[in-house]
């Protein structure tokens, strides 16, 4: 007998194992460029978290209740979203299922895109492009009002192994990964994907704004 409990407890051990590595894993982003973020976001602010709580948000087909994250925000400025301020975000409880977590004293200023849901709530998640002000480059931060507008008609194309290359004039080809083996690099960092006169798109890094015919002189 007792060697039968200890095989129904080695079973139940390596199932609850199984079952934390699979909820780990539950949650999976491909990487993207801060500007393809951009584009993607129906809402994109600069923020403080100044508070938190757990809210209920309507039930599951089992009539369970949907718990979520409720994160108070005190928006500072809005690059891309409806007209009114975004005074709340929401996020799932857990990271697992890609919710987020936040500094909530009101000390560190985020860069938060999510998307838009019925009501007009705003949902981020772990693929959301969320980061530090401060850990933003000077690009970047100027990009969200300059730029990054310019290239939403543009696909960026993320390099899956060396060589690689774009497959329609309407791409720019993201190599940081391969050539940096990091998310953050000099194109992520200092580089717009921008339509040029010709229909085409090509990366472009500038202290001003883009002329309407200019010539992609500085590729990564």
């Amino acid at each position: 007998m007792a060697l039968s409990i200890n095989g129904v407890l080695c079973t139940l051990t390596v199932l609850i194992l199984w079952r934390a590595e699979e909820l780990v894993e539950a949650c999976s982003c491909a990487p993207v460029h801060p500007q393809q973020a951009f584009c993607n976001a129906d809402v994109v602010i600069r923020a403080k978290v100044v508070g938190e709580k757990e809210v209920d948000t309507g039930n599951d087909i089992y009539g369970n209740p949907i718990k979520r994250i409720q994160y108070e925000v005190k928006q500072i400025k809005m690059f891309k979203g409806p007209d009114q301020d975004i005074e709340a975000i929401f996020t799932s409880p857990v990271s697992a299922v890609c919710g987020v977590t936040l500094d909530t004293s009101g000390k560190k200023e985020y860069l938060i895109s999510g998307k838009v849901e019925a009501g007009g709530k705003m949902h981020v998640t772990l693929c959301d492009y969320i980061t530090p002000w401060e850990s933003m480059s000077p690009t970047q931060k100027k990009s969200l009002t300059q730029r990054y507008q310019m290239g939403c008609d543009c696909k960026i194309v993320r390099c899956p192994s060396l060589p690689c290359a774009i497959s329609a004039p309407e791409e720019c080809l993201w190599t940081d990964l391969m050539i940096e083996k990091q998310v953050h690099g000099r194109q992520a960092n200092h580089y717009t994907c921008i339509k040029r006169a010709d229909g085409s798109c090509s990366w472009y890094r500038g202290v001003t704004p883009p002329k309407k015919e200019f010539l992609d002189i500085e590729d990564p």
